[in-house]
């Protein structure tokens, strides 16, 4: 009887180890197996513009993208991802050389962090933080320093000197995420101008998801911090298609920096994927070119989606920090009388009919984030009322 190993070392690699079944994975299941309300991932459900989705239809039944595409992606993606950059925030890309195409923004982190980061190199990352920085930067053999978002009022906050203070010899790249995911926070002009000024002191290199970018409320504004003096030619900006038009099974998203980042982001990505998504690429060319009135009701829709469950919450007895981007909502759990977002959130299916996550997933200081649970608020307006509705009784459950 033949082994499957010949020694006792582990199958997954140690850099690995830590990373177990995502915290997604399992609630879907238990929404699943409890025909609970699944507010927990973040996708919608809905599909986006009828004209992108017939985009994709005629891509395919027109050969386009059936076969390989071009390694930096189709053409016109590029050109579309070019002209939003230039159009929306006055950045000059050359669609030849300063413009990427993965597969999903996710693809696009793994690519950058395994291309720029080396083993030993520390990369800062804000927490709490998308689950797959850590293991993008462990894949790496990079260290992660985590730099915490703390509750301020009604929203999480970046300390700016803590930030500076994390910063040491071995720091190689900043990973920042605005919009951010799960808090919802969306840096100001003057926090994006002090990493900025700060990246061209030490000179750092700097990763910025910005996948939320046209998902931004009330006040807030998105800029992104390649706009920034000095930075052009050290940032990595990740855009994604997913969360702006609905379609996050296509898997398209992209990366914008300078020809040195993109050749060495490419040199790593060719390896992942090599090229994915192809007649949907050309269905996102169309999409990046909609009237501006998509992107306005696209947003309003969300702000109202948005007011809904925040105020359910609120009502069900939660402490809600209002949004200021994405589509996800991040409360407090202690008003409840629990304080354990694990043990609240794999209880929840039973006992309202409602899946979330929590938050502390997302931390390496556990303790910072065990009070506090993320909900998604991207679903239709009547699956959002029922789970109101649901939710209102957890505090005598």
């Amino acid at each position: 009887m033949s082994r499957m190993t010949s020694s006792a070392r582990p199958l997954l690699n140690r850099r690995l180890a830590e990373f177990g079944t995502t915290i997604f994975a399992e609630m879907s299941a238990l929404a699943l197996s409890t025909g609970a309300i699944n507010l927990g991932q973040g996708f919608p459900d809905t599909d986006g513009p009828e004209e992108v989705r017939e985009a994709a239809v005629r891509a395919l039944r027109d050969g386009l993208g059936n076969q390989y595409p071009p390694g930096p992606g189709v053409p016109e993606l590029r050109t579309a991802i070019a002209a939003h950059q230039q159009r929306r925030y006055g950045l000059s890309c050359d669609p030849d050389r300063d413009v990427l195409v993965t597969a999903g923004a996710t693809e696009a982190i793994a690519a950058s962090l395994l291309a720029l980061v080396e083993p030993g190199d520390e990369v800062i990352a804000l927490e709490p933080y998308y689950d797959s920085y850590a293991a993008c930067i462990a894949m790496a053999g990079g260290r992660r320093v985590p730099v915490t978002l703390r509750p301020h009022e009604d929203s999480f906050r970046l300390d700016l000197d803590e930030l500076r203070d994390a910063v040491t010899d071995h720091t190689r790249l900043l990973l920042i995420n605005t919009p951010h995911n799960p808090t919802g926070t969306v840096l100001t002009r003057a926090e994006l101008a002090a990493i900025a000024e700060l990246a061209v002191e030490r000179d750092l290199l700097v990763v910025t998801d910005e996948v939320y970018e046209h998902l931004v409320f009330d006040e807030a504004e998105h800029v992104p911090l390649a706009t920034f003096p000095g930075m052009r030619e050290r940032t990595v900006t990740i855009g994604s298609a997913g969360k702006t038009f609905s379609f996050t099974g296509w898997k398209v998203g992209w990366v914008t920096a300078a020809p040195e980042l993109v050749t060495a982001v490419r040199s790593a990505k060719q390896y992942l994927t090599y090229v994915a998504s192809g007649p949907f690429q050309y269905a996102v060319a169309e999409a990046l070119a909609l009237p501006e009135s998509y992107f306005t009701a696209f947003r309003d829709d969300m702000l109202a989606k948005r007011n809904l469950l925040a105020a359910g919450l609120e009502e069900a007895g939660f402490r809600v920090f209002r949004p200021s981007g994405t589509y996800f909502v991040t409360t407090d759990i202690r008003p409840l009388g629990e304080r354990d977002g694990f043990a609240f959130c794999r209880a929840l299916p039973e006992r309202a009919g409602v899946v979330a996550i929590p938050n502390a997933v997302f931390y390496d200081h556990r303790e910072e984030g065990a009070p506090f649970v993320r909900f998604a608020f991207c679903k239709r307006t009547g699956v959002l009322e029922e789970a109101v509705r649901r939710l209102k009784g957890v505090a005598g459950a």
